[in-house]
């Protein structure tokens, strides 16, 4: 039986594991993954590194909590990953997002990004659609969505994709 075709473009959308509150004087932009959100980074990473999840390059909002989640994913998947922070993906909407989904090198074919809701999740439903249905309690922290596309996303908007994972830290795997 011969292999499907490789996706014109596979998106992996992660959203930032579970942190602490701010502490009294804290921003909201230095909070930390607590105890059980680095548990979650790391079995999701670990998760995604034993089913061959490897994007070529990581997008991720330069939030505390996002840099480490973005940084537990490149050591379970790839200590050569290039990590890069997007201002945007700290204080953007999601048309922010969607830019800089479609905005990146046709030389990249798969692309990580670690961002916040309510945006990950807005992203993730308007590129599945119906198919969002399929994840009916929202977007929860450490969650990862791996969606492939048969065309790059190209200016304008996202074209539909296709959910080919979703890795849950609460449930483990779907």
């Amino acid at each position: 039986m011969p292999a499907p075709p490789a996706p014109g473009f596979r998106l992996y959308l992660l959203r930032h594991a579970k942190a602490g509150w701010a502490l009294p004087g804290q921003k909201d932009f230095d909070r930390t993954l607590d105890h059980t959100g680095f548990a979650e980074a790391e079995m999701i990473a670990e998760m995604a590194a034993d089913r061959d999840f490897a994007p070529e390059l990581i997008l991720s909002s330069p939030a505390v909590r996002c840099r480490q989640t973005a940084e537990a994913f490149r050591r379970a998947v790839g200590e050569d990953l290039n990590i890069r922070y997007s201002d945007a993906l700290y204080t953007g909407a999601e048309d922010a997002y969607r830019d800089i989904i479609i905005g990146q090198s046709t030389a990249v074919a798969s692309l990580l990004v670690v961002g916040h809701n309510p945006v990950i999740e807005e992203i993730l439903r308007e590129v599945l659609g119906e198919q969002a249905a399929a994840i009916p309690y929202g977007y929860p922290p450490g969650a990862l969505a791996v969606i492939d596309f048969r065309e790059r996303p190209q200016a304008g908007s996202l074209p539909p994709g296709k959910l080919v994972a979703w890795l849950d830290p609460e449930c483990h795997v779907r």
